[in-house]
């Protein structure tokens, strides 16, 4: 049988097609439509959030009013003096203060970012916002709630001693809760790693 010219093997021989590209030359992949920030369809729901995350200040003072210790003061002819280590009482409930703000804001965070459907900045300055009026909300009603606790006397006299209830001395405290919102959103959005923080699996 004669043997076929070289020109014919190379035609008949199969065609290999690589399965990756050449060495050095780029491998393209097809394009992914870039995620984009939605506003819209965010607004409704951010105000729903904020109004909601508002109301967090109620039990948030509530529970500094258990927790905060008092001051028992002793009355004298210039007013009221704090007895031995009892002023330390004015830190304790600014730090009580603090850390259920602290706390609070790590668990709206976390709230918030399941909301899958709705991730995103709009979302994350709603709870934020939302962080900061209940804590401001919690100032406003620490009074009421000392109030109904502790009995304040009709009247005093020189020598006697009564208990103060606590009072918050420093208007800053209401930065807590949503610097923790803000801590705990941000984390948890770059731990995801997506570019619509995972939206369309909501």
């Amino acid at each position: 049988m004669a043997e076929q010219p070289v020109e014919a093997q190379q035609r008949n021989a199969p065609s290999e097609v690589p399965l990756y590209p050449p060495y050095g030359m780029p491998y393209h992949l097809p394009p992914q439509p870039r995620s984009r920030v939605v506003i819209k369809a965010d607004l409704l729901p951010a105000i729903s959030v904020l109004s909601l995350v508002s109301l967090v200040g109620v039990p948030l003072a509530w529970l500094w009013a258990q927790l905060a210790p008092s001051q028992l003061k002793q009355v004298t002819v210039r007013g009221p003096i704090p007895l031995t280590a009892e002023s330390y009482h004015r830190f304790d409930s600014i730090a009580v203060f603090v850390l259920l703000g602290l706390g609070a804001g790590l668990v709206v965070g976390v709230a918030v970012w399941f909301m899958r459907e709705r991730r995103g900045p709009v979302t994350m300055i709603a709870a934020v916002l939302g962080s900061l009026g209940a804590a401001y909300l919690a100032t406003l009603m620490t009074g009421m709630f000392t109030g109904w606790i502790y009995d304040v006397p009709s009247a005093t006299n020189v020598g006697d001693q009564v208990t103060v209830p606590p009072t918050l001395e420093s208007v800053w405290v209401i930065l807590a809760q949503p610097l923790a919102t803000a801590l705990a959103y941000g984390v948890l959005a770059a731990w995801n790693g997506m570019d619509d923080l995972g939206r369309r699996l909501g």
